[in-house]
């Protein structure tokens, strides 16, 4: 074995076969097809939420937990999302088209007081999910076939709280809690002519993490309304750090058969094993957004994501991650709340796009991502603009990758859909 996941494997085992990888041939390594953000109103603004506080009682912004002055109502919202991804490599010309639908999105926030605010979500951080086959014939009629595996997905649970301090300042921490099971598999044997297998034994290389890591994103905004013009400037800032728990690395080189077609080995002699600890799975992460808007009608942010480079044990060895940094700008118009004639006056419209440096480099070249975003938030029919609730529907189009040096070009659609149920649950009646 010269390298694992060479770039060609890549490539052309991953079109052989496709139907068993679910998201992208990229989640092959780190920690999986990382999801951004997976809320509808984030994601339907280009990935914007730093400096984003919405002016609406209904809706909870975890991704800054400082953003919630405005939040004061009980808030329910489930979402799902859609991908459709379209793969295209050079190689052949070959194409292949993957779909994958999830529950993205659970949540609910509700007020403590008039300062304090309090929200709950949990969301699939990142999966992976492929089967990847490449098989060489030589000139001799011997051959060998390389076969890789990979499943498992990282999910988080967020608790999050916020503070306002006055009319301008706030502050928010939230705990973070991601847990889940990634495993890898690398089995080599040699084949004939027609690729059937020549060899008794399978070498395989396994890599099992398990993931249990706690971490804490503190958050702050300011931000200054014109009572007079009722424009609004807002500035927000997050940083995630603090890893309190280990991932547990387990790598077993050995060979074996199968017993049977459940995959049950048999006869396995192990040739090398180790286990090893680590910190710096999720390293720090931070963000910096500015925002400006008119009350209850528009606004309009930018926003700087960076994310520190980590380091994952794969097959006894390291694999580095570059630093990654993301550019997003996006925002949101209300044509007239007040216009209950026409419905789709009260109709919220987003909009957005986003750049991002990856933390993958392959052959020297970074697998880039970027795309444009839109989505609308219906609201019900007796939804008022003190308790904004209703249907939530998004679409993000893009493009990851390269069709450089043999690697795949990956063009996506990704639909989104949610609710959110917003009132005044939960409370007691006062009587004078």
């Amino acid at each position: 074995m010269k390298k694992i996941f060479v770039v060609s494997f890549i490539s052309v085992g991953y079109f052989l076969n496709a139907q068993s990888l679910s998201n992208s041939p990229y989640a092959a390594y780190g920690i999986g097809d990382v999801k951004y953000d997976n809320t509808i109103e984030t994601a339907s603004m280009g990935g914007i939420s730093t400096a984003f506080i919405s002016d609406f009682t209904s809706s909870f912004n975890f991704a800054n937990p400082a953003n919630n002055t405005n939040f004061d109502l009980t808030s329910i919202r489930l979402e799902a999302t859609n991908e459709n991804n379209y793969f295209k490599s050079n190689y052949n010309d070959t194409k292949s088209t993957k779909h994958s639908t999830y529950l993205s999105n659970i949540a609910l926030a509700f007020p403590i007081s008039s300062k304090v605010k309090m929200g709950i979500s949990y969301q699939p951080y990142s999966s992976k999910n492929y089967n990847i086959t490449n098989t060489e014939i030589l000139k001799d009629g011997t051959g060998y076939k390389n076969v890789f595996r990979g499943n498992g997905t990282l999910n988080t649970a967020q608790v999050a709280v916020s503070y306002k301090i006055n009319q301008e300042l706030a502050v928010g921490a939230r705990a973070n809690l991601y847990f889940g099971d990634l495993s890898d598999l690398n089995e080599f044997y040699t084949v004939d002519a027609n690729g059937v297998a020549s060899s008794e034994f399978i070498n395989g290389y396994q890599t099992k993490n398990r993931v249990r890591n706690f971490n804490f994103t503190l958050g702050t905004s300011y931000q200054t309304l014109n009572t007079r013009t009722d424009k609004k400037l807002t500035i927000g800032a997050t940083a995630t750090f603090g890893n309190t728990s280990n991932m547990t690395t387990d790598y077993i080189n050995s060979t074996y058969t199968y017993a049977d077609a459940e995959g049950t080995r048999a006869n396995e002699t192990i040739i090398d094993q180790q286990s090893r600890k680590s910190k710096n799975l999720l390293p720090l992460q931070a963000s910096l957004g500015v925002g400006y808007g008119s009350e209850n009608h528009w606004f309009l942010s930018g926003q700087l994501d960076y994310k520190k480079g980590e380091n994952i044990s794969y097959f006894g060895q390291t694999f580095n991650m570059q630093d990654t940094y993301r550019i997003s700008a996006g925002g949101w118009y209300l044509p007239n709340y007040n216009n209950f004639r026409s419905y789709f006056s009260r109709v919220i419209y987003r909009y957005g796009a986003f750049y991002e440096r990856g933390g993958l480099k392959l052959e020297g070249n970074s697998i880039n991502k970027f795309g444009i975003s839109a989505g609308v938030m219906l609201p019900f029919k007796n939804s008022s603009i003190t308790r904004m609730s209703g249907l939530e529907l998004g679409v993000e189009l893009g493009k990851r990758g390269t069709l450089s040096d043999n690697l795949i070009n990956q063009n996506f659609i990704n639909l989104r859909i949610g609710f959110n149920f917003a009132d005044k649950w939960f409370r007691k009646n006062l009587y004078n």
